[in-house]
């Protein structure tokens, strides 16, 4: 079978993003965004995911990392969406609940092509991680939700350390993707014979 394969790019005045992805492939992970906790967070879910993935965003840092992992999110869900295809034979819903240290994340995902994101226990963040409002962190998730076109439901149970849950949130959301990718058969994964 061949490699689903995505490669795009997005030039706006705020930012200038490019992705290169192959679903299927080992972990390769090259990441460059300019805020380093996103360069983190999307190395661990490339990683997670099992995917190759080479992005590079340069952005208005000198505003804040606002349009950078807003924009991230927008194109990394659309290479998603474009490797995918018809996404005929995914297992299409996934799942998984990581641990880190004293946080806990679980995730569940839906590629129907209905975008949706719920983004629950985030009050456990403090105000400010890494220098940013931690509330960067939802539109991120946000607009990969709305980029790869999938229903994203991310909950924190627990934790008092801000970059452990975020990271938890990262592994859970690569593991529950890889589970999602992955070819069961030929068939379109709905009741109804197509995905919107």
């Amino acid at each position: 079978m061949k490699n689903r394969l995505a490669a795009l790019t997005r030039v706006t005045k705020e930012t200038d993003i490019s992705v290169e992805l192959n679903l299927d492939g080992s972990g390769d992970v090259d990441i460059h965004t300019g805020f380093g906790l996103a360069d983190h967070v999307l190395k661990s879910i490339g990683f997670w995911a099992s995917f190759d993935l080479k992005l590079r965003c340069a952005g208005d840092m000198h505003i804040d990392a606002h349009h950078t992992l807003e924009d991230t999110g927008l194109c990394l869900g659309q290479a998603i969406l474009e490797a995918l295809g018809d996404r005929r034979g995914i297992a299409r819903a996934a799942s998984a609940r990581v641990p880190m240290d004293d946080a806990l994340a679980e995730v569940c995902l839906d590629l129907s092509g209905r975008p949706y994101l719920v983004f629950r226990g985030d009050d456990l963040f403090p105000p400010v991680l890494a220098g940013e409002e931690s509330d960067l962190w939802r539109e991120f998730f946000n607009s990969l939700a709305a980029g790869a076109r999938m229903n994203l439901h991310i909950s924190f149970a627990y934790g008092k350390n801000g970059h452990h849950l975020l990271e938890s949130a990262g592994k859970g959301l690569g593991l529950a993707l890889r589970r999602a990718v992955k070819r069961a058969g030929e068939a379109i994964p709905s009741t109804k014979g197509s995905l919107d």
